[in-house]
């Protein structure tokens, strides 16, 4: 099975910013779809960005409000997770996803279709 590594959490104060990343190196990064998820204590999994660079889309959830930003490294197999302005509702588990093809759109990500994922990351953000 595909692996993939996330790392690049950790804690933070209110305001800062972290970047995570996450290797993918066995993922052809033309053709698959990759997603950012976090999961926080007492709630649900929720997606927060899918990106697919051979459709050249990105979806980013609406409650980021522009603070975070996904990219991809095809040379280093890697995606990007950067994340600006945290507050203390930022803490979570943050993981990573990935799946052959997919089909991503600004106000689409598939996000129950992923099966590869990654071990997770623990952010924290203090007030």
């Amino acid at each position: 099975e595909a692996q993939l590594v996330e790392s690049g959490g950790g804690l933070v104060k209110a305001g800062g910013s972290l970047t995570l990343s996450c290797a993918a190196s066995e993922f052809d990064f033309g053709s698959s779809t990759f997603g950012w998820f976090r999961m926080a204590p007492g709630r649900e999994r929720e997606a927060i960005s899918c990106v697919n660079e051979g459709h050249g889309y990105t979806y980013y959830a609406d409650f980021l409000k522009g603070r975070f930003i996904t990219s991809t490294d095809s040379v280093k197999h890697t995606l990007y997770l950067q994340m600006n302005d945290l507050t203390p509702e930022d803490t979570a588990i943050y993981y990573c996803a990935a799946m052959s093809g997919g089909i991503v759109t600004p106000a689409w990500c598939p996000s129950r279709d992923f099966r590869s994922w990654g071990q997770g990351t623990q952010v924290t953000v203090s007030s």
